[in-house]
């Protein structure tokens, strides 16, 4: 029994032996085998457990919309501009239709406009951005922002019906009011250009002063002008508009012709001198600017027909498409071709005078017979049609029909302020006096402090 029970304790040792030979081999072979890439060790005794950084799994990013940006160009209509981008025809139909009353595109959209237009993401089923997939997407008219003016544009929206609504938005603006000065070595146009006065304000700056100052006479070398006028900016600091001048001055000679701008006794917007005397009078002098006088009223040699004749106006040469402005306020009473005058305009400004330009190479936009023009209005433009050699405005003033000298004209000063009117106007142009002074008063206070700087030093 000890014989056998000693050979089956033996076999049950051997069995075991043999069926943990492979689990002791398999441990083994675990142990010097390197570990794979993405497992992490178990921390030895001595050492800092790398810690794994957490898996941030993205959200899905809702679809954006589209804005597109159109300039109209030439030829260009809003329908089509619409279409183009991407908008269906029926949505821009309807956005077209909601203008109504509020923006006319065959009026108001202008050559150089920029559009916004936005397409809104939506769902092939029309569920919304998050209905659909990526591959059913699409792109509706969802919005639309039209350019007016310097300060408004009118935004279109979609409403929830589907539709549209249009409606004029104020553009927040920054209004700041700017000096400028300078000498006269050239013309005042130009020199007035290069020291930073804008083109719409140099127009305005010539219409004030035409009533007494003849550009091509008047302007010597050395003359000086100083101006002061509003300006606005955008959100952005970009000028987006220039505005009124408020006090303008040239000195001619030596003389000062300073100008203020102020409201006369019947609530109207005019200049007048430091005096309070108004500006304006009945009919301009020189209806045109940078134009040189070519030949004078009188009797002369005719330069096409070659005999000596009267020459019942006056001639400024200038470059063809030169502005011509209407001399006074009045009616137009013929405009187009009067034989060897070309193309013609003649103003009738009240029961006694009447001004004519002839020689035009067009008219401006609506003006034609019938048509109420105001003073300094562009009514054509310079050409050499008709009996002419070269491009100029052959200019005529008519009193009670005869034909006189234009350059020989005197005619009465506009309103003189009275009163209490005038007391209002001598405290205003102190104001802008002083306004204009310290516009320019860190450049003085600078000079002035080199100035003493350089006494001392000597």
């Amino acid at each position: 029994m000890q014989i056998e029970t000693l050979k089956k304790s033996h076999l049950i040792v051997a069995g075991a032996v043999i069926i943990m030979l492979p689990v002791a081999a398999y441990l083994i072979g675990a142990s010097s085998a390197p570990a794979p890439e993405n497992v992490v060790a178990a921390a030895q005794p001595d050492s800092v457990a790398a810690v794994p950084e957490p898996v941030v799994i993205a959200e899905p990013q809702e679809p954006q919309p589209r804005i597109e940006l159109v300039e109209i160009e030439s030829g260009d209509n809003l329908m089509d501009v619409l279409v183009e981008v991407g908008a269906e025809r029926f949505d821009a139909h309807v956005a077209i239709q909601s203008l109504q009353g509020v923006y006319d595109p065959r009026r108001d959209l202008r050559i150089g406009d920029e559009l916004q237009v936005t397409l809104g993401p939506v769902s092939e089923t029309g569920t919304g951005s998050g209905g659909g997939t990526a591959d059913a997407l699409n792109y509706v008219l969802s919005g639309l922002r039209l350019p007016v003016s310097y300060d408004r544009d009118v935004l279109v929206d979609r409403n929830e019906d589907g539709g549209f609504v249009a409606r004029e938005v104020i553009l927040p603006l920054e209004d700041e009011v700017v000096r400028v000065e300078g000498t006269i070595d050239s013309s005042l146009f130009v020199n007035a250009r290069d020291a930073g006065v804008p083109i719409s304000v140099l127009i305005e700056l010539v219409r004030i002063f035409s009533f007494d100052v003849d550009f091509q006479r008047d302007i010597w070398r050395d003359d000086k002008f100083e101006v002061m006028f509003e300006r606005q900016r955008n959100d952005d600091g970009v000028v987006v508009n220039n505005g009124e001048i408020l006090y303008a001055k040239l000195a001619l000679r030596g003389t000062e012709l300073p100008l203020y701008r102020f409201e006369n006794s019947e609530g109207n917007i005019d200049y007048f001198n430091e005096k309070g005397e108004g500006v304006r009078k009945a009919l301009m002098k020189t209806p045109i600017d940078g134009a040189r006088l070519s030949s004078r009223f009188g009797k002369r040699k005719h330069p096409i027909l070659g005999y000596t004749r009267q020459h019942s106006g006056v001639d400024f040469a200038a470059p063809k498409g030169t502005p011509i402005y209407a001399a006074g306020d009045g009616s137009v009473v013929q405009a187009g071709t009067n034989g060897g005058y070309g193309k013609y305009i003649k103003i009738r400004h009240n029961g006694t005078y009447s001004t004519a330009y002839a020689h035009l190479n067009g008219f401006a936009r609506g003006v034609r017979q019938g048509k109420r023009v105001r003073q300094g209005q562009v009514i054509g433009y310079v050409g050499s049609t008709g009996r002419s050699t070269g491009p100029h405005l052959h200019y005529e003033i008519h009193r009670e029909g005869r034909k006189i000298n234009p350059l020989g004209l005197k005619l009465p000063s506009g309103e003189k302020l009275k009163g209490d009117r005038l007391a209002s106007f001598l405290q205003h142009r102190k104001n802008l006096d002083v306004q204009y002074s310290e516009l320019a008063g860190p450049q003085f206070v600078a000079e002035t402090i080199d100035v003493k700087e350089e006494s001392l030093t000597d």
